[in-house]
């Protein structure tokens, strides 16, 4: 069941998210807010009019929005259309496969950065923080439906948790600061031949 606040991916929303950079663009939006091309530049390390070629291609494909109401002619500012992107049409990898390849790389990226960023600053947060931080990985034998099934509970848990989102910040306790979390289920690429398919077997 998907939610208004999701962006579904269809073939042209794929292709326009299939870049690196535009996922960083629509995840920086999401999670602290409208900006201008000028501040997304300055915190991507990009050009501005880098930022505005992709901020004005992302537009087209519906992720994110002008604030007409906020800037003026020189500065145009920007906010995230949805919360969250939804990558739920599986036949959409089989009719598009350079786009989903690079999209899903894009995606690979950007987590790769923030856990490196993440990493690099641990020392400096506060020993309360510190304490949070956690990266574990396990892997575990499960049949297809069973890995459905094991991404569907995870993703109940995350949601039963404060989400970031219009007015989540001020309902928040004073402590409250935002943690990432990053579900990943990764099919064990080194078996050639998966379990119960040999004649026989």
């Amino acid at each position: 069941m998907w939610r208004s606040d999701e962006a579904r991916l269809d073939a042209k929303g794929l292709r326009a998210m299939a870049h690196p950079l535009r996922v960083r663009i629509v995840g920086l939006l999401r999670r602290h807010g409208p900006s201008t091309a000028t501040r997304l530049a300055e915190r991507l390390g990009v050009n501005s009019g880098s930022a505005s070629y992709h901020l004005r291609q992302l537009a087209e494909a519906g992720f994110v929005e002008e604030l007409t109401d906020r800037g003026n002619a020189r500065e145009r500012w920007w906010r995230a259309a949805h919360r969250v992107t939804c990558f739920a049409d599986r036949d959409l990898a089989d009719r598009e496969p350079d786009a989903t390849r690079a999209y899903l790389q894009s995606v690979a990226d950007t987590y790769a950065l923030r856990v490196q960023q993440a990493v690099s600053e641990v020392d400096t947060l506060p020993a309360r923080w510190r304490e949070v931080f956690d990266m574990n990985d396990w892997a575990l034998r499960l049949t297809p439906e069973e890995a459905v099934a094991l991404r569907e509970e995870l993703v109940a848990v995350v949601r039963r948790h404060r989400e970031e989102g219009t007015g989540a910040a001020d309902s928040a306790p004073a402590a409250a600061g935002t943690v990432s979390v990053i579900l990943q289920i990764l099919p064990d690429p080194g078996e050639e031949e998966p379990p119960g398919t040999r004649e026989g077997g």
